[in-house]
């Protein structure tokens, strides 16, 4: 299949080598220049990308994929029965934009965010959230099968897999916001939060995301990891999705303010993770 992949940063040059690697033609294209994997092609432009059988995108955020996407007019000239796969992590205002665009445009569209860092995509073992028509769905279904251990189809509204992606990306800092309360607590009796947690992630917590961020809890170590400022993003759009639904997320908002008080303190480019540290202070760790 001949591929348009759009978006090569820490995910993407993780994701292009296994296309590649199971015999799919791949042309790349990114916002700054750089080097690309051994054997794709270099495009010139976002719109080439779209002249493609498929379309993958793995952009930062909704002001990137607008530039993009919606800004350059790469859609209007897009190949017929090019399917365009979503896999970046946007907003549902954004995703109900693109979906009537590419209507418009006669693009299909099928929405495949992830679960999973570039670690794990670098090992083809990403669970990729999927929604969309099931014929749209079907074609692309071999590039999901080469990228991920396994694809969660969530329906055919798109909607539906880019909603499940903030709401697991939020049960994540929701982890990390239980965790770093919990060891205040144990810190406070002396018991070491690696000790505490390395209890609690292999018996009642034992998830790889405990583990992963429990791990930089208890060494109080944050870096390198998934940064703090796209995960504030990402609660942000969560927390805007509720707003546009009437309904409440007050846990959110709790971590939403203990990573906006984690990037003021110079912290954004770190582990999303270290918004223990402000929790923590909250708590009057240390005091």
């Amino acid at each position: 299949m001949k591929i348009g992949f759009i978006g090569l940063g820490a995910m993407g040059s993780a994701m292009v080598p296994h296309l590649i690697a199971a015999g799919h033609q791949v042309g790349v294209w990114n916002r700054s220049p750089g080097p690309l994997p051994v054997g794709a092609t270099p495009l010139a432009t976002a719109a080439a990308a779209f002249d493609c059988d498929a379309v993958i995108t793995m952009l930062a955020d909704d002001t990137a994929v607008r530039s993009v996407l919606i800004d350059s007019a790469a859609l209007s000239t897009a190949r017929a029965g090019c399917v365009h796969v979503m896999m970046a992590t946007i907003s549902l205002a954004l995703v109900e934009e693109l979906l009537t665009l590419h209507d418009s445009a006669g693009v299909a569209y099928v929405a495949a965010p992830v679960f999973g860092v570039p670690a794990v995509a670098a090992v083809a073992q990403l669970n990729i959230l999927v929604a969309g028509a099931a014929a749209d769905v079907a074609r692309v279904q071999p590039l999901f099968d080469v990228l991920g251990k396994k694809s969660w189809f969530l329906g055919t509204d798109a909607r539906q897999a880019h909603v499940a992606k903030l709401a697991g990306n939020l049960m994540i800092t929701l982890a990390i916001e239980a965790m770093a309360e919990a060891t205040a607590l144990t810190e406070s009796y002396g018991l070491k939060a690696a000790d505490f947690l390395n209890v609690v992630t292999n018996t009642m917590f034992a998830s790889p995301s405990y583990q992963r961020y429990g791990a930089y809890i208890g060494r109080d170590s944050y870096e390198p990891g998934f940064k703090l400022t796209l995960g504030l993003k990402d609660v942000k759009l969560a927390l805007d999705a509720a707003q546009a639904r009437q309904i409440t997320l007050p846990a959110a908002a709790i971590v939403r303010d203990a990573m906006v008080d984690a990037v003021a303190q110079g912290l954004g480019a770190k582990d999303w993770s270290v918004l223990a540290r402000t929790t923590q202070q909250r708590c009057g760790l240390g005091q």
